[in-house]
């Protein structure tokens, strides 16, 4: 009994190859981009860029690479250099509420938008602790009407 079961099983594996190749895993989106040094506005570029409301982005949160809230978006700015800036109210582990929190402005190269949230895709969480808060020196907070273009991204 055994070995005909076996023996179907096999058969069948060899009739229907395509039930077990259809099982591929895709990485996420940015996994494989420390081998591959580009610049973070070419990265962006190739992650298909599409417009958003600046508006819609204000509130979502940013998550990171284990899908753990890093902070939320309170605004978005353009810089004196001509950049586009998140500037996201960070707080790993002590955020609740927007309670002990400190803004952190965000390149928006580094993030990629997935539903209603934001992965961080570029920027690991240790850049985050690191990165110094911000400060609101020469930069002009967009409308929330406003329409920028942000990278898609995909876990």
């Amino acid at each position: 009994m055994k070995s005909r079961i076996g023996a179907t099983l096999l058969v069948g594996g060899f009739l229907f190859p395509q039930i077990a190749m259809a099982q591929a895993m895709v990485p996420p989106t940015g996994m494989d981009d420390a081998n591959k040094p580009t610049p973070m506005v070419e990265r962006m570029q190739r992650r298909y860029p599409q417009p958003v409301r600046v508006g819609d982005l204000v509130g979502l949160p940013v998550l990171d690479s284990n899908a753990s809230t890093l902070g939320h978006v309170r605004q978005v700015v353009h810089t004196a250099a001509g950049k586009i800036e998140l500037i996201v109210a960070y707080n790993k582990w002590f955020g609740w509420f927007g309670w002990f929190t400190r803004p952190v402005a965000v390149p928006i190269e580094v993030v990629g938008i997935e539903g209603r949230q934001l992965a961080s895709l570029d920027m690991p969480d240790n850049e985050y602790a690191a990165a110094p808060t911000w400060q609101n020196q020469n930069a002009t907070p967009l409308p929330n009407d406003a329409t920028i273009q942000i990278a898609l991204a995909r876990n």
